[in-house]
């Protein structure tokens, strides 16, 4: 049994919203945790900003540095090491993680995908929806896995497609759902693995 999962490590690729509702929630008292480092691999990401402003040390892991996914999980794996986190929360990660990774963190990664899986997995969801023709899209938390996007999923929220959608109002929409879940399904699990 996992004990005591409450060091966070959120991996980042673009501008941090969710790693910001995740940390509100803590601050809400709504998830028993600590947000110990944001990893981004992206140096123009927003998300070091928003980390900065909010007291969170921010560690650029670039994956242009390294010439193996393996490589970059290892440096990402030292880093969250340095800081002691035992839960990885990824937050717009934009790459994709090796078992390296996931055997540092058996069952202890979770992910947030901007549909409801196991439907429209990998990168452009929401544009997969929308050219599918679906009436009904949304976001998915999980534990990661090595197949993209399957995972045990944990929370789940829907939203209508609407006849006007573009990939950016769908985006945001969905957005709005992954804020409210992401921080829920972190407390949940947290409270079962505790």
């Amino acid at each position: 049994m996992l004990k005591n999962l409450s060091h966070l490590g959120i991996l980042a690729s673009g501008s941090g919203s969710n790693m910001e509702a995740i940390a509100h929630a803590i601050g809400n008292q709504a998830i028993n945790a600590q947000i110990r480092v944001v990893i981004y691999n992206n140096p123009d990401a927003k998300v070091k900003e928003r980390a900065k402003r909010l007291g969170i040390p921010a560690i650029l892991v670039n994956h242009r540095d390294y010439p193996t996914r393996e490589d970059l999980d290892r440096a990402i794996i030292q880093t969250l090491n340095a800081y002691q986190v035992d839960l990885v929360i990824m937050a717009g990660w934009m790459r994709v993680v090796t078992q390296v990774l996931i055997d540092a963190f058996s069952d202890r990664i979770l992910n947030i995908h901007p549909s409801l899986l196991p439907s429209f997995r990998g990168t452009h969801a929401i544009d997969q929806a929308l050219n599918y023709g679906v009436k009904i899209a949304g976001c998915t938390v999980h534990i990661v896995s090595l197949e993209v996007d399957s995972g045990k999923i944990l929370e789940q929220a829907a939203v209508p497609i609407l006849a006007n959608d573009t990939v950016t109002s769908l985006q945001q929409r969905i957005q709005v759902q992954e804020h409210l879940i992401y921080p829920k399904a972190i407390a949940n699990f947290l409270d079962q693995v505790s």
